[in-house]
């Protein structure tokens, strides 16, 4: 089977690491490009890493083009801006991997108090799946909408599921401490990204009103039913991709090797996440869509430390491997 690709919203960082690994992926192919900015450009017009290795030209979007050339699109558009978009593209008989938080989270409310738009498809809301093959494989084998995570709830949401779930920990007494890469604002100019701002220092962001709190926190309760109590600070780190996550937690009863092994016994046949030994670091997960976290004891906490690519497993390479179960490839194909 050769599963043809969309990308819609072409120009950024998500879907320039879509093409890399689109273009090493033995059954799938970029067949669509689009963008309201770049049509008529070639691929390498915008992202020139890709000179030579594919000639799609960039249109404007057309649901019944894509329809003619894809089984599948990618959704690579802002909050708000992607749903309906992306109903267009259900409309006409396409599946899809969406990248924004329009499907991700359970309740409307929740998602217009801290997106502060009206959701232009609320139907979908709580039932469309969400794209964590570890927790959802089932769900998105026959979805035709799937919700592609959020970069910094994929660090956090699996290493907290099998705690929680086991009774390890203490849900009311959650910290989550996330370092992200530039890469992860996105290709937009920004003062904030700008070279002279990020390098040579760190800084924390959105503190206490981050859009991705809610969703580790609705995500962890979905899979394992019980209620958390997360503080999420993020901070923005001089390195182009990347995130660790550093997680602090109150044990209720057990051991760290309780806690190591509740991830061994969940993640055992999951192909990309590792519980490891060492003290993991995003270059040991650079450019792969590989996952690595460990549990140390400090005083009267557990400090859980997760190492993603937020590129990768935080964005493009779930999007391949959610495309993968939906097709009935091999869930590490075009990952490994």
């Amino acid at each position: 089977m050769n599963v043809r690709v969309g990308i819609v919203g072409v120009t950024g960082y998500t879907a320039a690491e879509l093409i890399r690994l689109l273009d090493r992926h033995p059954s799938a192919n970029l067949t669509a490009a689009t963008s309201r900015g770049d049509a008529g450009k070639p691929i390498h017009g915008v992202h020139p890493s890709s000179a030579g290795r594919n000639d799609v030209m960039i249109e404007r979007f057309d649901p019944e083009r894509m329809k003619a050339s894809c089984d599948v699109v990618m959704c690579c558009l802002p909050h708000g801006a992607s749903a309906e978009t992306v109903r267009q593209l259900i409309d006409v008989g396409l599946r899809v991997v969406d990248f924004s938080a329009d499907f991700r989270l359970s309740s409307v409310e929740v998602y217009q108090k801290w997106y502060d738009v009206q959701h232009p498809w609320p139907e979908r809301i709580g039932v469309t799946a969400y794209g964590m093959p570890e927790f959802f494989a089932d769900d998105i084998r026959s979805a035709d909408v799937v919700a592609n995570p959020g970069c910094y709830p994929t660090s956090a949401i699996l290493p907290l599921v099998p705690l929680i779930k086991a009774g390890l920990v203490d849900p009311s007494d959650v910290i989550v401490d996330s370092k992200s890469g530039v890469s992860g604002a996105g290709r937009s100019p920004k003062l904030a990204t700008l070279y002279c701002e990020t390098n040579e220092s760190i800084a924390a962001y959105a503190v206490g009103s981050h859009r991705h709190q809610p969703e580790i926190k609705d995500l962890v309760h979905r899979i394992s039913g019980k209620d958390i109590d997360v503080t999420f600070t993020p901070h923005l780190t001089p390195m182009d991709r990347g995130i660790l996550s550093t997680i602090y937690l109150r044990p209720t009863g057990g051991s760290i090797d309780d806690g190591m092994q509740a991830w061994k016994q969940q993640y055992d046949s999951s192909p990309f996440v590792h519980v490891v030994d060492h003290l993991p670091a995003t270059k040991h997960v650079s450019g792969t869509n590989h996952v690595q976290m460990t549990l140390r004891q400090a005083g009267d906490r557990w400090i859980a430390v997760c190492a993603i690519d937020n590129l990768t497993k935080g964005a493009s390479g779930a999007a391949i491997q959610n495309m993968n179960v939906m097709f009935g490839l091999n869930e590490t194909d075009g990952l490994l």
